[in-house]
């Protein structure tokens, strides 16, 4: 006697975000930080003597590390549809996975702030009913956020019209 499924199963078709959100993320990892190591130099230079000023490359060095770290994070999100609910991924050393029935979904929300806008990006954010389980796509094409949402909402609407 067999037991367990006898057909292939196969996993969700998961989709990574568009590499605008990683130069995004980078140009103001390379701005802020720029920011902080010529404040330390000269700070520094003035108020103890020039010397010390070599400590403004400890911020360079934590450029590069951040460059890498977000690099990191931003392969590590993807989000899938499936026929009953949406999965969102994201972590690296920490994975966590959201799972978002349609038929819980309240609201679904584009949006793209001012610098999300000039690298032509939006956000798509899943409001449901208990506040743990909102969930946010960030830096997607604002063609596809739009689709999503206009998916996420048909689908949230036939799926909460049996409730």
């Amino acid at each position: 006697m067999e037991t367990g499924t006898t057909r292939e199963t196969s996993g969700p078709e998961w989709v990574g975000l568009p590499r605008g959100l990683l130069s995004l993320r980078r140009l103001l990892l390379v701005i802020w930080f720029g920011l902080l190591a010529v404040a330390t130099g000269v700070l520094l230079g003035l108020l103890v003597g020039p010397a010390w000023a070599a400590f403004a490359l400890v911020w360079i060095a934590a450029t590069g590390w951040c460059w890498v770290l977000l690099g990191r994070n931003w392969r590590s999100w993807k989000y899938a549809e499936r026929a009953d609910d949406l999965l969102i991924s994201r972590g690296v050393m920490w994975r966590q996975e959201t799972v978002v029935p349609y038929g819980r979904m309240q609201l679904v929300e584009v949006t793209s702030g001012p610098l999300e806008r000039r690298f032509g990006l939006a956000s798509v954010q899943l409001h449901t009913a208990a506040a743990t389980t909102d969930a946010t796509i960030p830096g997607l094409d604002p063609r596809e956020a739009e689709r999503l949402r206009d998916r996420l909402t048909e689908l949230g609407e036939a799926r909460s019209a049996g409730l």
